[in-house]
C-alpha cells in the first residue's frame, strides 16, 4: 500500500530490456525506493504523476493511461481485481477535488518500450540545464501563473510528450470534408440512424453469419461486428465486415486494444478500404480475466483505446506514421468509440469522453441502457463542455430475451447495471420473458429518440437477430428498404 494513493502496485516495476550505465542504474534505485513507497511507481519511464493528480495511472491493472475504461462497476471497484478501487476514479475525484481536472484532457502516450524500467529523474535535470536552471527555479516561485505554467511545461510536457506523440488537449476537427460513409453521411443530413450487431460465428462457416446479415439488412444503416466480445474468440471482425459487404451492407469494424499492437493497428487500418471499410470502432475491449481460462496477458495493453483513436486520426488526417514517416494516400475513416454514460459521475464521465473526441472520435456507440431518464445529466455534462454538437451518439439497447439473461448481463458483463425495475419485471415476466424483453427495448427507444443530442440507436441484439426487423418497425424508426 502507498502512502498518498488509495490502492497498491498491482503488478511488480519493470525492468530495463537492455544494460543501462551504473549511473543510470543507481539513479533508477533511488527513484523506486523513493517512488515506489509513495507512488506504487512500475517504473514505466515516462512519468505521468503531474498530469494524474499524483496517483500513477500504471497501477490500473488494465495499464490505462488515459482514463477509467468503461468496465467499472456502480461501487467503483475494478472488475479486474475487485479487491481493488478503481485507480483512476480516484485519480479524477482528487483532480476535482484540487482544480487540476481540466488537465486530465491531455492525451497521453503509449509506453517507450526503449525507456520502460530505466530512471526519468535524469531527464528532468536533464531538460532543466537545457531550459536554463536558474530560469526554471525562477519560473516556478514566480507569483505569475502563466509564467509558472509556462516554464512546468517546458521541462514536463516536453518529457511526456516525446516529439513521436506530441499529444495536446485541444479539440482536432477531421481534415476532409463529405462524409465517407453512408453511416456518417446519414448522421450528417441529420437522420436518426438505426445500426445492429451481428454476432460473429464461432467457427469458420459463414452460412448462419450471411442469413444473420440477411435477416437485418433492410433495416439498419450499418451492422457492428463485435472483436471478441467478453474476451472469447469468435470469427474476426474484420473477416465479417468482409462478409457484409459481399452482401452489400455498410459495416463497423470494431478493434479491440486488448488483442492490438501500435504495429498491428497501423498496418490493419491501412488495409480496410481496400476492402470498403470505413467506420472504425475503437473500444479497450474486455479484459481476458473474464473470458475462457486459460486467461492470456493481464498485465498491460499496448495501447489504449485514446491512443488508438489518436494514432488513427494522425494517419488520416496528416498522412503520417506513429514513427514520423510520412505516407501518401491515408485511409478514409469515419472513427468512433464506446462510452459508458452510467459508469461514472456524469462530470467524469464527460472529462473522459471530452478526451476521446479531442483524440478523434467522431462518434460515440454507448454501452447498454435502461434507464434513459438517467441519460439527461449526462448529456447535459457533455453540452457543459461544448462538445455534444462535435459528436454523434447512437444509444445501446438490447430486447433482453429471458430472466437469465438480464441476470447474466447484470453479473457477468463489465459496465452493464441492470436496474432493479427490469430485473422484477423480466423475473415477474416468467415464460413470456421474451415479449416483456422486447416490450422494455421499445420503451427505451421511445424515450432516447425524443432527446436532444441523440442521434440513433444501436441495437444489441445479444445473437437475437431475428428480433431486429420487429424492434425497428414497431418504434416506427423507419421502412424496410426493401
Amino acid at each position: 500500500m502507498s502512502v498518498i494513493k488509495p490502492a497498491r502496485r498491482w503488478q511488480p516495476a519493470f525492468f530495463p530490456f537492455k544494460k543501462e550505465r551504473f549511473g543510470r542504474r543507481l539513479l533508477a534505485k533511488v527513484e523506486i525506493f523513493i517512488k515506489g513507497p509513495l507512488f506504487g511507481c512500475r517504473m514505466c519511464g515516462n512519468c505521468l504523476l503531474q498530469e494524474t493528480a499524483f496517483i500513477c495511472p500504471m497501477e490500473c491493472p488494465k495499464g490505462m493511461r488515459n482514463g477509467p475504461c468503461g468496465g467499472m462497476t456502480p461501487e467503483k471497484k475494478c472488475y479486474v481485481d475487485e479487491t481493488r478501487k478503481c485507480i483512476w476514479y480516484a485519480i479524477y475525484k482528487r483532480a476535482l477535488k484540487t482544480g487540476r481536472e481540466e488537465t486530465l484532457l491531455e492525451v497521453l502516450p503509449p509506453l517507450d518500450w526503449n525507456k520502460v524500467g530505466t530512471e526519468t529523474w535524469g531527464d528532468v535535470f536533464r531538460q532543466i540545464r537545457k531550459v536554463g536552471t536558474g530560469k526554471f527555479i525562477g519560473g516556478i516561485v514566480s507569483s505569475e501563473k502563466i509564467k509558472k505554467t509556462e516554464l512546468w511545461d517546458s521541462v514536463f510536457k516536453t518529457i511526456r510528450q516525446p516529439d513521436w506523440w506530441h499529444g495536446d488537449a485541444e479539440y482536432h476537427k477531421a481534415s476532409y470534408g463529405e462524409p465517407v460513409s453512408d453511416l456518417e453521411r446519414q448522421f450528417h443530413e441529420g437522420k436518426f440512424v438505426v445500426a445492429t450487431e451481428v454476432t460473429p460465428p464461432l467457427g469458420a462457416g459463414t452460412d448462419k453469419l450471411i442469413r444473420d446479415i440477411g435477416s437485418v439488412k433492410p433495416y439498419v444503416t450499418a451492422i457492428n461486428f463485435t472483436d471478441s466480445s467478453s474476451a472469447r474468440p469468435k470469427m474476426s471482425s474484420i473477416a465479417c465486415c468482409n462478409v457484409a459487404i459481399d452482401q452489400s451492407c455498410e459495416p463497423v469494424f470494431q478493434i479491440a486494444a486488448r488483442d492490438t499492437t501500435r504495429t498491428g493497428l497501423q498496418s490493419t487500418v491501412l488495409g480496410l478500404n481496400s476492402i470498403g471499410i470505413k467506420n472504425v470502432l475503437c473500444i479497450t475491449g474486455d479484459n481476458s480475466v473474464i473470458g475462457p481460462n486459460p486467461t492470456s496477458n493481464l498485465n498491460i495493453l499496448d495501447i489504449d483505446s485514446v491512443q488508438m483513436l489518436w494514432i488513427l486520426r494522425k494517419m488520416r488526417d496528416e498522412g503520417v506514421y506513429l514513427d514520423g514517416r510520412t505516407f501518401k494516400n491515408p485511409p478514409k475513416l469515419f472513427l468512433g468509440a464506446a462510452t459508458s454514460p452510467f459508469a461514472s459521475d456524469p462530470v467524469l464521465q464527460a472529462i473522459k469522453d471530452h478526451k476521446k473526441i479531442n483524440a478523434g472520435a467522431q462518434f460515440f456507440q454507448t454501452n447498454l441502457v435502461f434507464e434513459p431518464e438517467k441519460l439527461d445529466l449526462w448529456l447535459e455534462q457533455l453540452d457543459k463542455r461544448n462538445i455534444l454538437n462535435k459528436v454523434y451518439i447512437l444509444i445501446g439497447v438490447a430486447p433482453l430475451k429471458s430472466f437469465n439473461v438480464a441476470e447474466y448481463l447484470h453479473t457477468k458483463v463489465p459496465g452493464v447495471s441492470m436496474p432493479e425495475k427490469i430485473m422484477k419485471r423480466m423475473e415477474k415476466a416468467g415464460e413470456s420473458a421474451s415479449e416483456e424483453g422486447v416490450q422494455i427495448a421499445l420503451e427505451v427507444i421511445d424515450s432516447v429518440k425524443r432527446k436532444q443530442g441523440i442521434n440513433g440507436i444501436h441495437i444489441m441484439s445479444l445473437s437475437w437477430e431475428s428480433i431486429v426487423q420487429r424492434i425497428v418497425m414497431e418504434s416506427g424508426l423507419g421502412q424496410s428498404k426493401n
